[in-house]
């Protein structure tokens, strides 16, 4: 029996909390939110490396990042010795294995075909940034050729949309936003502005003369609606090629982002819940019901046990991660399963944490160049938008949780004979330096720049395939 084909979309920079079938009042994903009907969402899922670097290589890995020895965006080297990937475990299953848009990551071993697509900058006639229906047009014909082949097939799909430029096509960009994002009035958007480490970076892709906060937020959810219906797009190319039944479908995220939350202003670092909470989606009618709705925790580390267990296909190897495969089997009554999570961070400030159903507990390694406490707590309970930092308050939860941590930390540093890579990581902001002595050496130090520069940035830090 010919095994299922399988079919990831790898969503850069989604935040489940922003799609309409997580809950967000917006209608931003009919489809998906389709898609889930007709699969398995999981209410709780966690990307708790972030950002790109490691959270890609967690989810095609099975691995944390103990196992995958990877914590920073800007990674220098290979994947851990003896890590193996998800297309590597494929192919030699008789897989063809298709890459479109994710070449330079350490996780991207293993893959047949890499393929590419414009996926940061504006059209020059619109100014606005068609990523999806770019890839698409990649995507499309690669359908047409692999519907007529015996061997199954995996597809890997790396989306760009809503990732920063948020430049949904029209009338995307005007869906969610029907004020004025020139009124010399509104002042919310002075403080991003004025953090001298992105400006320049958000000049080159807001409109002139911008102020409202609002619309740039809109935007952000005009990019996932946008998306939304590319995916649609794809699917209907499935079921056009009967290729939707015997397909696995999977849609999930690297990390999310932060808007104005926080002060870390439409990027993705800070070790908060808009940066953690991610969607995962499974369809296959022929082994997922239609309609489950998972409380329990989840990672990104879930997802190729996750897959290979739905797919059939034995893997000899361990897996840090789990199989959520019994979440589903045993029916919707399933209670949720309380989990510890131990979060790391190596972007724009090194950081890590860790996180309980309750609470969540926040170290920096270093300072950091918004000037925030070196320590945070938040009650997750009492205070789900984390704006109250308690760590000063009670100092009893933040020992008892930096114990959990260390003694998590030190179980899988023995586990894998290997350091903990946050404390090896030092080069993670990519310059010939060794680690920040203040916030204000920080913030005069790191910078974004235009559209470009922030593209070579990210291409600087991912390792290309062997």
């Amino acid at each position: 029996m010919r095994p299922p084909n399988l079919v990831l979309f790898g969503v850069d920079t989604l935040r489940a909390d922003h799609l309409s079938g997580y809950g967000y009042p917006r209608l931003t994903s009919p489809h998906l939110d389709r898609l889930a009907k007709e699969g398995a969402l999981f209410l709780n899922h966690f990307s708790p490396s972030i950002p790109t670097t490691p959270g890609y290589a967690s989810m095609l890995t099975g691995q944390d990042c103990f196992g995958t020895g990877v914590v920073a965006l800007r990674h220098a080297g290979d994947l851990a010795e003896g890590t193996v990937t998800l297309a590597e475990v494929l192919k030699a299953q008789g897989y063809r294995t298709v890459c479109v848009g994710f070449d330079k990551n350490p996780a991207a071993r293993g893959f047949d075909t890499y393929l590419s697509y414009e996926s940061w900058h504006p059209d020059p006639g619109s100014g606005r940034a068609p990523k999806a229906e770019a890839l698409n047009r990649v995507v499309l014909p690669l359908l047409d050729e692999l519907a007529r082949q015996s061997d199954p097939f995996f597809l890997f799909l790396r989306h760009m949309d809503p990732h920063a430029p948020y430049l949904p096509p029209a009338p995307y960009d005007r869906l969610f936003y029907h004020g004025n994002e020139r009124d010399p009035a509104n002042h919310s958007l002075d403080p991003v502005f004025a953090f001298a480490p992105f400006s320049e970076f958000f000049r080159s892709w807001f409109p002139p003369g911008v102020t409202d906060s609002e619309y740039i937020d809109a935007q952000y959810d005009g990019a996932v609606a946008y998306l939304d219906l590319n995916i649609a797009v794809l699917m209907t190319a499935l079921t056009r090629y009967q290729l939707d039944q015997d397909s696995v479908v999977v849609v999930t995220s690297d990390h999310g982002e932060s808007l104005l939350e926080h002060g870390c202003y439409y990027d993705h670092h800070g070790l908060y819940e808009s940066i953690l909470r991610v969607p995962l989606i499974v369809r296959y009618p022929k082994a997922v019901p239609g309609g489950f709705r998972s409380p329990s925790y989840s990672e990104a580390k879930d997802v190729m046990p996750t897959l290979l267990e739905v797919m059939g296909i034995t893997f000899n190897g361990k897996f840090e991660g789990r199989s959520l495969v019994a979440e589903w089997q045993g029916g919707n009554a399933a209670e949720p399963t309380p989990s510890s999570l131990y979060l790391t961070e190596a972007t724009w400030m090194r950081k890590h944490g860790w996180r309980t159903p309750e609470w969540k507990l926040i170290r920096a390694l270093e300072p950091d160049f918004h000037f925030k406490p070196a320590v945070e707590l938040y009650d997750l309970i009492r205070d789900p938008g984390e704006s109250t930092n308690l760590a000063g308050d009670r100092p009893e939860v933040v020992d008892r949780l930096t114990d959990d941590m260390q003694a998590h930390i030190a179980r899988r540093v023995q586990a894998t004979g290997r350091p903990n890579p946050m404390l090896t990581a030092l080069a993670w902001h990519g310059l010939e330096r060794g680690p920040f002595v203040s916030s204000e050496e920080a913030y005069r130090t790191l910078h974004i720049g235009s559209i470009q520069a922030a593209r070579q940035l990210q291409d600087r830090g991912e390792e290309g395939p062997p």
